[in-house]
Order: C-alpha cells, then sequence, then structure tokens
C-alpha cells in the first residue's frame, strides 16, 4: 500500500497533478475539501484502516507537518512517497492568480508558505522522494531522487 505526501506552495501543480495521475488510484485527502486537521485525521485512519492508497495533498510545507501522517503511514505498513513540486515564487503566484473565484489563495500566505518550505528528505522516512516541475507546455516532468547516491531536493 501507498501513502502519498505532496510538499509544496499553493499554485504548484499539486491538485492538477493528483488528477492527472493518482485520481483512478488513490483517495485525495485535502485540508481544502475537509476543512479541518481533525477531519484529516479521520479520512487519513480510515485509509490506513482500510489498507487503500493514498495522497495527502497539502502544502505539507515543513517537515514537523509531514512527521505524522509519515509515522502513521509506516506503523500501517504502507511505503511513503514524497512528491516535492518544484517551483518558483513568480510562477506560483501566477498559477495561484489563474484559480478559480472562491479558490485563490492570498498572494502574502503563498509567499509566507514560500519562505518557509522544507524540502524532503530521505532522513524524514521517506521510501521515494520525487520532484515535479512544469513544463513549457504546462504538463508534468517527474524525476526520481536516487537514494543510493544521497540525491535529495
Amino acid at each position: 500500500m501507498e501513502a502519498v505526501i505532496f510538499i509544496g506552495v499553493q499554485g504548484s501543480g499539486k491538485t492538477t497533478f493528483y488528477k492527472e495521475r493518482l485520481f483512478e488510484t488513490h483517495v485525495r485527502v485535502s485540508r481544502d475539501m475537509l476543512k479541518t486537521r481533525h477531519s484529516e485525521g479521520l479520512l487519513i485512519a480510515a485509509c490506513l484502516a482500510a489498507r487503500q492508497p493514498f495522497v495527502v495533498d497539502d502544502t505539507n510545507s515543513v517537515k514537523s507537518q509531514r512527521a505524522g501522517h509519515i509515522a502513521g503511514a509506516k506503523a500501517a505498513g504502507f511505503r511513503v512517497n514524497g512528491y516535492f513540486f518544484r517551483c518558483d515564487l513568480k510562477d506560483a503566484l501566477r498559477r495561484n492568480r489563474q484559480r478559480p473565484p472562491g479558490r485563490v489563495v492570498p498572494p502574502a500566505a503563498v509567499a509566507a508558505t514560500f519562505k518557509r518550505l522544507e524540502p524532503p528528505s530521505f532522513s524524514e522516512g521517506f521510501d521515494a522522494i520525487r520532484i515535479v516541475a512544469v513544463d513549457a507546455a504546462g504538463g508534468f516532468t517527474v524525476e526520481e531522487c536516487d537514494r543510493s547516491e544521497g540525491e535529495e531536493p
């Protein structure tokens, strides 16, 4: 079973990537939709109990936010993969402005997330780390980090 933790600022493409690549196979756990950490925790617990692959679609910008998700999934025997959405602030703000009304995040909040963003590392407990970027055509590129070479984003 697989738990996927998305890491990236608002507007970096996380939800679009989920819809394009993981919608058919993984439950999406999103605080935007669930509204509270408590509800998020209940849905994750249900996925763990049902042995259902899931994605935590949130900024997960600092290691302390990711630690509980990783520990819980590991304890349940899940493989934990981190997807780091590499994006510069200018592009994130531009994509954020293009969101539908009601989904636009205040620019100051995007900038604050960007400032505190901690890239994932294998020392957190990830089994794999992938770097996701938006290419010039608006599609996604995915690059696997190689643990054996100590490569991390």
